[in-house]
């Protein structure tokens, strides 16, 4: 496979490259640059089936890389070299996007082109964590549906049920969206939030949406839609903590 190098810094790309002849034989690079312009040009002359793109590079992050692209266009994979902080890394575990934290760890890498030539990285997907990523506050997220992105108010969300690889998320408008993500990968950039608890298994609450909290029957919340809402034993007290932080 055909690869690409973006980063502005030489050490970085240097380094990846040392570790992509040593564990990752079948790779071959075929460019490395410094800035995304560059990579761009190389992107068009070369082809790649995989490009590692630093985010924080002077004049252009390597998020816009898509701006420079139609959607057809996009016929390679990318995996991100990031040393983002814990929201933005969230961001890319729900959109679905490879990343590498720098300094690399052979063994992930090794891990991240395997998971590569197993799944097609789908465009949606890319723009979905360009939304994502670049919000400071948890006020919208993008999520992909089917061949769309759908941009959802967090402050709407009244709650999110799993189901398997799928989730329904529930809004105070009465809406729903079916997102091609299971619970975990939304529990992971929602619950960062106080306002947002995984109350069950099958189950998110945006806690400014709760009315009230039964503790019989193994305990059920009620919400200003009137839904019920089940909540597992263990979750009872922390809960109740939540529910005093987002109410003072």
């Amino acid at each position: 496979m055909n690869t690409i190098i973006i980063d502005d810094e030489k050490r970085a790309r240097v380094t990846l490259q040392l570790l992509l002849k040593e564990y990752c034989p079948n790779i071959t690079i075929v460019a490395d640059c410094e800035n995304l312009p560059e990579g761009i040009k190389a992107i068009r002359k070369h082809k790649p089936t995989i490009v590692f793109l630093d985010i924080e590079m002077p004049g252009h992050s390597g998020l816009e890389l898509l701006d420079f692209f139609d959607e057809n266009e996009i016929d390679f994979s990318i995996i991100f070299t990031t040393a983002y902080n814990q929201y933005a890394i969230q961001a890319f575990k729900f959109s679905a996007i490879d990343y590498l934290l720098k300094p690399i760890n052979p063994t992930q890498l090794v891990e991240a082109i395997k998971r590569l030539e197993k799944n097609i990285q789908k465009i949606e997907n890319l723009q979905a964590l360009k939304e994502n990523i670049l919000k400071e506050n948890i006020t919208k997220i993008a999520v992909p549906s089917g061949s769309s992105l759908i941009f959802i108010d967090t402050t709407k969300i009244s709650y999110i049920k799993g189901e398997g690889a799928y989730s329904e998320v529930f809004c105070n408008n009465g809406t729903k969206h079916l997102v091609s993500r299971n619970l975990k990968n939304f529990e992971d950039i929602l619950c960062v939030d106080n306002r947002f608890l995984r109350v069950h298994k099958s189950y998110i609450v945006n806690l400014e949406q709760v009315v009230s909290f039964n503790k019989s029957d193994g305990g059920s919340l009620t919400l200003e839609d009137k839904n019920q809402i089940p909540v597992s034993p263990e979750k009872s007290q922390i809960l109740l903590e939540k529910i005093k932080i987002i109410k003072r």
